[in-house]
């Protein structure tokens, strides 16, 4: 006897199913800086990429399973290409190609059996930056526009909100990329602790592990773990180019010379307290000199009976 299952429950089973699917999958990052567009993702592949050129000024970059986002890819290249042949290469916009990737995956989502595991992320840089255009697009087929900065993928929400600390508008290519990699390196939340749930020396060993790990991935992303693109405003033509070799290790020193020259010094910090004790012990009140008057009430800290003074 078959079982009859809502449709509402199918769509619920398919949103979780691709969810925990692209939370696998190591986060990564796209934003704007002065010159264009940056999009970092940690990858220690040279050959499988997540982050490539669909047109002149359009590039496009994914999380998830790596077999379905590259089908996903060729058909955008496809696509840019026909719509530029057809009419002209002014009329391929990013948006358009949203579009498009959202009817996909929403048909695919709303038919098939089992929905695509990705998740994507498509950039247009601009001749202004206030023309850049970042949109990204879910496995369900919805569509949103990502102003400045957008992280996805893995865990999107801990890196976005250390992406957004960092964010600013006219950033240099090293900032950007220090501020993408500090994304990146953010930590996870620690769980919280639940009665009965374990030895402290478990959570201890819990708390340690989220401290020194984000997204599976360690502290300090070196260049040969990433995968760095940008869409430089200034290249007339094709604005797509990788950054790699050298030229990627020199801009990471730059961005962390630039991050240790930003952070406070802490010499200041330790000197405050010993100033305040100094300062505390200057202003506390003196006691009275002695007098050779006998007393005439209780002394402080007797029982309250008047002594007679000494002989």
């Amino acid at each position: 006897m078959p079982f009859y299952v809502s449709a509402e429950q199918q769509m619920r089973d398919k949103d979780d199913y691709a969810r925990k699917g692209v939370a696998r999958s190591r986060s990564s990052v796209a934003l704007q800086y002065a010159g264009g567009i940056l999009m970092v993702t940690p990858n220690v592949s040279t050959v499988l990429h997540k982050i490539s050129e669909i047109y002149d000024r359009i590039a496009f970059a994914a999380v998830g399973r790596y077999n379905e986002y590259e089908v996903l890819r060729k058909a955008g290249v496809t696509y840019a290409d026909l719509t530029g042949y057809s009419f002209d290469r002014g009329d391929v916009t990013a948006r358009g190609l949203a579009n498009w990737y959202a009817q996909q995956l929403g048909t695919s989502f709303t038919e098939s059996m089992k929905p695509y595991e990705v998740e994507i992320v498509v950039a247009e840089v601009g001749l202004r930056p206030d023309s850049d255009q970042i949109y990204r697009i879910r496995w369900d087929g919805s569509v949103s526009d990502e102003p400045g900065f957008v992280a996805f993928g893995g865990q999107a929400d801990t890196v976005s909100a250390a992406l957004k600390e960092r964010f600013s508008d006219d950033m240099s290519l090293a900032e950007a990329l220090g501020a993408a990699l500090d994304a990146l390196s953010a930590p996870p939340p620690a769980p919280p602790a639940t009665p009965g749930s374990g030895s402290a020396a478990t959570a201890a060993k819990a708390a340690a592990s989220a401290a020194t790990a984000s997204n599976g991935t360690p502290i300090e992303l070196p260049a040969a773990q990433l995968e760095v693109a940008i869409l430089d405003r200034a290249r007339a033509h094709r604005t797509f180019r990788r950054l790699q070799g050298p030229r990627l290790e020199e801009l990471i020193a730059e961005s962390r010379a630039a991050t240790a020259a930003a952070a406070p010094s802490a010499p200041a910090a330790t000197d405050a307290p010993k100033d305040a004790s100094k300062d505390a012990s200057k202003d506390a009140p003196k006691a009275p000199p002695a007098s050779d008057e006998p007393p005439t009430g209780p002394s402080a800290g007797s029982d309250g009976i008047p002594k007679p003074p000494a002989k």
